[in-house]
């Protein structure tokens, strides 16, 4: 019998060529390819989970922070933020992120480098204390970033991106209160930001806006909507005392407002402060 497939010649009972395989009689079984296990190319990645900070925020309105850390964890600051910490947590000063991240927080209102504290032994505490009279508010920025107002970063956990967020809109960087330039948080675990006077937390819904007086915003999600407008009316620009902008905030997500702003309680000192050439 002849291969009709590659013409060569096979005993009269074969069922396939035995040169090439093809079956030489029809309905004869087809060979088949020995089974292969199978390799799912699906690759199930959980990320590490970030311990939880251990942390107690006091002092009423002069407010610090005493972080408790066990052996290998760690917080950082920005440079010169520590107010006191046990003899078991060693700091190490650097760049985090390289130059241009540096670069980015010092346009954001912090400094070029960060110190890293971390234990080397079991429940070491230290204190980090907030520069101004006011609240300090600890935000967990997992799934979700926040972007906060310049200068107002004062600690976080190493799994937590501090960087540089660009207002975008010309109004908004103009005459939004806070310039162009804000602090962005991002990544997982808690930081802990400063808030000027009392603070007070609103989750506003898909669609909902407040409208804020330029510099009260503290802090926001990323997902909520930040514009300026200006305000109605000649009367109201004259005699309302709010100025020309208001700064307008629309859901969906979680903002963060202060009560008092450093600009305005430094415009409320001027009057008091002794004038040159005075005795």
């Amino acid at each position: 019998m002849f291969c009709p497939k590659c013409g060569s010649q096979n005993v009269d009972q074969a069922q396939f060529c035995a040169n090439c395989g093809n079956p030489l009689r029809v309905g004869a079984a087809q060979p088949t390819a020995p089974a292969q296990p199978m390799v799912s190319t699906q690759v199930n990645y959980a990320p590490p989970a970030v311990q939880k900070l251990k942390y107690k925020i006091f002092g009423d309105n002069l407010p610090a922070v005493a972080i408790s850390l066990d052996a290998g964890e760690s917080i950082y600051t920005q440079s010169g933020g520590m107010t006191w910490m046990d003899q078991g947590i060693v700091m190490e000063t650097n760049m985090k992120g390289g130059l241009m991240k540096g670069l980015g927080r010092m346009f954001s209102g912090d400094s070029l480098f960060i110190a890293t504290y971390t234990a080397n032994r079991p429940n070491q505490e230290i204190v980090i204390a907030s520069s101004f009279p006011g609240h300090i508010a600890a935000i967990d920025v997992t799934n979700r970033s926040v972007i906060a107002q310049k200068s107002s970063f004062l600690c976080a956990q190493p799994s937590v991106m501090l960087s540089a967020h660009v207002v975008k809109g010309l109004s908004g960087g103009l005459f939004g209160g806070e310039g162009f330039i804000l602090q962005r948080l991002s990544g997982a675990g808690t930081a802990m930001i400063e808030i000027d006077g009392s603070l007070i937390e609103r989750v506003l819904a898909p669609g909902e806006v407040i409208k804020v007086d330029t510099g009260n915003v503290a802090a926001f999600e990323e997902t909520v909507q930040y514009q300026v407008e200006m305000v109605r009316g000649f009367k109201n620009i004259l005699f309302g005392g709010e100025g020309l902008f208001l700064t307008t905030l629309s859901g969906p997500g979680r903002v963060w407002l202060q009560t008092m702003t450093l600009p305005g309680f430094a415009k409320q000192l001027i009057p008091f402060l002794p004038k040159s050439g005075s005795n």
